[in-house]
């Protein structure tokens, strides 16, 4: 059988994370696959040699962006020289859309090669005009959210919802998370997760405010305890925040062995009773575990005014997207304040009914209880490519 041949690209962990997993799925439905491209841990371990080391690539914001200009983009030429030159059946890249777009244009312009983009761009959000401009040399889009094809297909390209990664990974049971109470002294005390953001630029900014509305939610509830997973960039901005925080448990992914430093925050996860945390896909990893919250997000002044200016949604909040509800309370720019932070989480410790079944209808709608999203994502590729040559 003529092997299929696989140019695939990813940028970021959260990218190496798909990457391998649509390699093992295309590997599942294919006995001879071979892959060129660039890539982390995980797409290595599925059999790619990676052209360069992928973090060279994890580079974000302009001030980070500009020093690194000429090389990034002499990686892009560079990157697309070895698609043309290879032939492949189909180029795979993976977010990242600064440097993975940049590649599709440039393949796009010197051959026909099917162009695949895996995740696709907030344009619901913000910015819709992307879709476009994404349609002239993006052929197919895996989408992570089940209201995203639409916008894509809009635009030209064919897209495909694959189910989005949070629902393929493990979720601590109730047994670990009564053990980790236990280890833990927590007790049968009501726990609140506090996740300040894996950037410190968030843990700077969010990290005086979460502080000032703890103070007033544990006056309220001076039983309360609390437990920061912090993540690995950011631990020491974590601990020296939470340094005078009374009743505090901060988990450092630093100390010990990962896989443990991993089964650890899961069991904190499904362990909590309520979590305040940063806007981002930490929603999802919540709504997994079944852990109420409330989300508070707040960012530098001129960009609050940009983005504010440009957002198309009222919330911000994953949850709330897919479940097309709005129960998961969310404060942010200007309502990001102490006084409305505390409000929020001690109306959550209280009541989260709502906020369960809105839970359990996100995770129904991400593809929960069906085929692995690598797998589908690569049965999705398989058929783009077969529908392509019909």
């Amino acid at each position: 059988m003529t092997p299929l041949r696989v140019f695939i690209l990813a940028g970021e962990p959260s990218g190496d994370k798909l990457g391998g997993a649509l390699m093992a799925g295309l590997k599942e439905l294919r006995p001879y696959v071979v892959f060129e491209g660039i890539g982390g841990v995980q797409m290595q371990a599925e059999g790619l040699t990676s052209r360069f080391d992928m973090s060279e690539l994890s580079v974000m914001g302009l001030a980070e962006i500009l020093p690194k200009y000429r090389h990034l983009k002499r990686r892009i030429a560079q990157t697309a020289e070895a698609v043309v030159a290879m032939q492949p059946d189909v180029l795979i890249t993976i977010d990242s859309p600064d440097f993975s777009l940049r590649v599709a244009k440039l393949v796009k312009a010197s051959s026909t090669i099917r162009t695949v983009h895996y995740v696709a761009p907030t344009v619901w959000a913000w910015r819709p005009g992307r879709a476009a401009k994404m349609a002239q040399h993006i052929d197919q889009v895996l989408a992570l959210l089940p209201f995203e094809p639409p916008y894509m297909e809009a635009a030209g390209m064919r897209c495909d919802f694959v189910g989005h990664p949070v629902v393929a990974e493990p979720i601590a049971s109730a047994a670990e998370a009564e053990t980790f109470r236990e280890d833990r002294g927590l007790g049968r005390a009501p726990v609140l997760l506090v996740l300040p953001g894996s950037r410190r630029s968030e843990v700077a900014r969010l990290g005086a405010r979460f502080a000032e509305a703890l103070k007033r939610i544990k006056a309220k509830n001076p039983d309360l305890k609390i437990v920061v997973p912090a993540a690995g960039p950011v631990a020491d901005a974590v601990l020296a925040l939470t340094a005078d925080w009374p009743n505090t448990l901060v988990l450092d992914p630093r100390e010990g062995d990962y896989a443990d430093a991993m089964t650890q925050k899961r069991a904190a996860f499904r362990a909590a009773n309520v979590a305040l945390a940063a806007s981002g896909t930490v929603s999802l990893e919540l709504a997994a575990a079944d852990t109420p919250m409330v989300i508070a997000y707040d960012m530098s002044p001129l960009s609050r005014l940009i983005i504010g200016r440009m957002l198309l949604v009222d919330t911000v909040t994953l949850v709330n997207l897919v479940s097309d509800t709005r129960v998961v309370p969310e404060f942010i720019g200007k309502a990001c304040t102490p006084e409305a932070i505390a409000q929020g989480v001690s109306a959550v410790l209280v009541a989260s009914d709502a906020q369960h079944s809105a839970m359990e209808l996100t995770m129904e709608r991400l593809g929960k209880g069906g085929e692995a999203p690598g797998l589908r994502a690569a049965r999705a590729v398989l058929d783009g490519i077969a529908q392509a040559q019909r």
